[in-house]
């Protein structure tokens, strides 16, 4: 690392940078600086290149060229630990503490202080307090983490920042998860550290927060910083369309409404699962695709997550063939024709070591017994006919899943619930980590799913996908559904603009 006497200026002072990944170019001769004391939204879509730009202010990655100074420093490869050195903390928005661990212990994970006899455990409570009382925290260092809320292990990640001589913090989408009041609360904290002269780097989607936190934004669309504008210049309208640019049309919309003569398939009254779902109405036709559309933390995947009996609802009903299954669990679910492909592909919706044949199966393996006992020739036939269906390419239906590309696998995972008859399907983020001849398939896949009678529900964080795919569109804001557009009025920057609205 070296010192130059320019950008001295900024806590942070990222110079034409460019960063590739395979296939992807993730940051294109991008420029960032914050000032000490500023806090700084950071806005984009999904692949804007705001994570990016993260990992090389924290030294997680190196740009392939131009410079990251901070405090005017050159960073160089320092890395995480230069970073570290020079005042750089982050938290994101998974948590990183160790529930069964107490709060002391997180806040030194891996900088364990020591004496003599071995890990000074006294030293590190007394600094721990200090940090906690600096946030005006009243827990106590020997508390396990596992006995706070979740607002108050995202209070515990930022007070490990604060334990060190920080000058720049950045926060992604710290708020994802937490209630309102528990929102007022970390903002508070940002304005705390920007008085002491913090600086403040704000990942997030919700421009409301925004408004209130920060003082300038900046908007970031296909590796390039649009533009860094005071927050109070900015109306949601002009954010939308820095972040879309020409983005919003690049897909054809569906250019007729549908029918709407359908049977109501799913009907969902007064849904509440707080803090994520408030009341929320709404009725699924066989026929049509109906997208979600909302920003991180709006209450999407839990919305088809109480659907598909994963989770049980404070109240409300979900009333399928006159039966109201809410809180009935997910083997209930199936019993009644609901499948869901989980957000997660890789960890909660497929058997990466299993065949193909036995993911696709899973869902029913009555269809493929005899007498309760698996037949193998049953499994085989049922597999190759799902293979076909869904155009999955691969040598044998016997194959391991993990041999297959994503998009083959997210297939897979939609073909099993077709193995199992399911008239209602819950697809979040069916096309998600897919290349793009992939996604095309996919669409047209959802496409022919409701042609064939059943209801499709399609939650995307890509909001161009949904006018080129759905029906109808309903926007989740704030655990609430704010608005429904119906084709062929179902645009991108009406979604981004509805989903990124104050309240």
């Amino acid at each position: 690392m070296s010192t130059t006497d320019a950008a001295t200026e900024f806590v942070a002072d990222v110079r034409d940078v460019s960063k590739q990944y395979p296939n992807v170019q993730a940051l294109s001769r991008a420029d960032f600086q914050v000032r000490p004391g500023e806090v700084r939204a950071l806005l984009g879509k999904n692949g804007a290149g705001k994570s990016t730009m993260i990992r090389l202010l924290s030294g997680a990655e190196a740009p392939d060229s131009g410079e990251v100074y901070l405090g005017g420093t050159l960073l160089g490869s320092g890395g995480i630990d230069g970073a570290r050195a020079l005042g750089v903390r982050t938290v994101y928005q998974e948590l990183s503490l160790i529930p069964s661990m107490t709060i002391a212990e997180n806040m030194f994970m891996g900088r364990w202080l020591r004496n003599g006899t071995g890990i000074d455990y006294r030293a590190m409570a007394a600094e721990t307090e200090r940090a906690l009382d600096r946030l005006g925290l009243s827990f106590r260092p020997q508390q396990t983490v596992s006995e706070l809320g979740i607002a108050d292990q995202q209070m515990i990640e930022i007070a490990r920042a604060l334990k060190d001589d920080l000058k720049l913090l950045i926060l992604d989408e710290p708020t994802s998860s937490l209630s309102a009041s528990e929102v007022t609360r970390v903002l508070a904290v940002v304005d705390q550290l920007s008085r002491e002269g913090v600086s403040v780097v704000y990942v997030s989607h919700r421009l409301s927060e925004i408004r209130r936190v920060a003082s300038t934004a900046s908007v970031m669309r296909d590796g390039r910083l649009i533009d860094t504008r005071p927050i109070g210049e900015l109306s949601t309208q002009e954010v939308v369309q820095m972040m879309l640019g020409d983005a919003a049309g690049e897909m054809d919309p569906i250019d007729q409404a549908p029918p709407g003569d359908g049977a109501v398939m799913v009907s969902v009254s007064g849904l509440a699962f707080e803090p994520k779902l408030k009341r929320v109405d709404l009725d699924l036709r066989a026929g049509e695709v109906v997208g979600i559309a909302g920003i991180l933390g709006s209450g999407r995947t839990e919305l088809l997550q109480a659907i598909a009996g994963i989770t049980t609802p404070d109240s409300g009903s979900i009333v399928v063939d006159g039966v109201d299954l809410a809180g009935k669990g997910n083997a209930r679910a199936l019993k009644h024709g609901i499948g869901l492909t989980p957000e997660n592909r890789k960890e909660d919706g497929i058997f990466p070591l299993l065949g193909i044949d036995e993911n696709i199966v899973v869902s029913d393996w009555k269809s493929v017994s005899v007498s309760g006992v698996l037949s193998p020739r049953k499994i085989t036939t049922a597999a190759r006919k799902i293979v076909a269906q869904m155009s999955i390419k691969s040598s044998s239906t016997h194959d391991e899943l993990a041999t297959l590309s994503g998009g083959n696998q997210q297939k897979a995972v939609i073909g099993r619930w077709l193995h199992a008859d399911s008239k209602i399907l819950l697809l979040d983020e069916p096309t998600r980590g897919v290349d793009i001849e992939a996604k095309a398939q996919i669409y047209g896949i959802i496409r022919e799913l409701a042609a064939s009678g059943r209801v499709v529900v399609f939650v995307s964080s890509e909001l161009e996908e949904l006018p080129a795919v759905c029906d109808r569109v309903f926007v989740l804001r704030g655990g609430e559904i704010v608005e429904e557009f119906v084709a062929p009025q179902i645009s991108t920057d009406t979604l981004l603009a509805t989903a990124m609205a104050e309240h």
